[in-house]
């Protein structure tokens, strides 16, 4: 059984706690897969190492012709619809060679670490192999990983944000993003360099405690405070939404008349940010760059709006979690057998590769 509580791949609305399918009864095409099977195109040679739609299982033989697991994420968002068709490929790919995958895939529509650490607690009562999930604030949801831990459950991360041992977390394994600093790094760089190294910017985070974003906006601070003549003017916690970060935004280009840059830590807020920058009518004077494969925001990147973005391989991160899942239920420990941490692509685009982006993720042709 699978059980999502996304509705752009379920079909159902929002406000719905989930829907469900079968091993039979296969979710519908979404423009995002739909779009895999799209090979040309100008440029598209080099955009399609972006994002590896073209993943086959590891060999691994596994002990049972049937697993459950549980994976919890931060909310319903298009980010982690991209993770959920690779879970899902690899799900259909075990079941080719035998082995049924059944997973629930759940979340709520905002962030909350409360209803993360209730997930948790409930899917540790209902005898799941492993549990997964995408820390939504390391401090306040670790303890809990512990204790079930302690308990005897298996625990993994996976997705954006780890909880790792130097955070004092005990989780198996960590499949994702282990590169978030520098991912922050290397767009505030990036964006340094297009300003000539002078001018004052805004930094929009995302979720307050949620290690890729705040791992990200600390890349950020650090790059700037090696160039005497840049300055953080503000920083906003946008809480992954789009409408939060266009009101920041728009207060921020008030308060700052002089603002020359924008560095964004989520998929959301380049998008916010880029239609506040629209609305005032300063595309030409405000360098944006951002986190990610959003379609708007890709659009904005085409339009020249948006600088860069930072396009993580989300479809591999799925698909590697099952792969994962499926040895810690064995009883694998990470080492030989597949690292502690399967680290995951991140790649910097421009304005020349977003059509290309457009039309691999999403069929859009010029």
């Amino acid at each position: 059984m699978f059980v999502s509580g996304l509705a752009v791949f379920c079909g159902c609305s929002l406000w719905l706690a989930g829907c469900s399918s079968s091993a039979e009864e296969r979710k519908p095409e979404t423009e995002l897969e739909s779009a895999r099977d799209i090979q040309d195109g100008t440029g598209l040679e080099d955009t399609l190492a972006v994002v590896n739609f073209d993943h086959e299982l590891d060999g691994y033989e596994p002990l049972k012709k049937e697993y459950n697991f549980y994976f919890t994420y931060k909310m319903v968002h298009p980010w982690w619809d991209a993770v959920a068709l690779g879970i899902e490929d690899a799900a259909e790919q075990y079941e080719d060679a035998g082995v049924t995958i059944n997973y629930e895939y759940l979340a709520p529509e905002s962030v909350s670490a409360q209803d993360q650490i209730l997930r948790l607690e409930e899917a540790a009562g209902r005898n799941f192999d492993v549990i997964g999930v995408d820390v939504a604030d390391v401090h306040v949801v670790t303890p809990v990983i512990n204790r079930l831990i302690g308990e005897g459950q298996k625990v993994m991360t996976f997705s954006s944000s780890d909880a790792d041992r130097e955070d004092g977390c005990q989780r198996i394994a960590y499949v994702g993003n282990t590169h978030n600093y520098e991912d922050g790094a290397e767009l505030t760089e990036v964006l340094c360099g297009k300003l000539g190294y002078r001018g004052k910017v805004a930094v929009l985070v995302g979720t307050r405690g949620a290690p890729c974003h705040e791992e990200r906006a600390l890349g950020a601070q650090d790059v700037i405070a090696q160039y005497m003549d840049m300055e953080i003017v503000e920083t906003a916690y946008d809480e992954d939404s789009v409408e939060k970060a266009y009101e920041y935004t728009k207060e921020i280009l008030e308060h700052h008349r002089e603002l020359s840059g924008i560095i964004c830590c989520n998929m959301s807020n380049p998008v916010g940010a880029a239609r506040a920058v629209i609305e005032a009518g300063r595309e030409e004077e405000i360098v944006i760059v951002g986190m990610d494969h959003d379609r708007e925001a890709l659009q904005y990147l085409k339009d020249g709006v948006i600088y860069a973005l930072g396009v993580q391989d989300c479809y591999s991160i799925g698909f590697d979690t099952v792969q994962v899942a499926v040895r810690i239920a064995d009883g694998q420990l990470p080492g030989e057998p597949y690292p502690e941490k399967t680290e995951e692509s991140t790649t910097v685009i421009y304005q020349n590769g977003a059509a290309a982006m457009l039309r691999t993720l999403y069929g859009e042709m010029d």
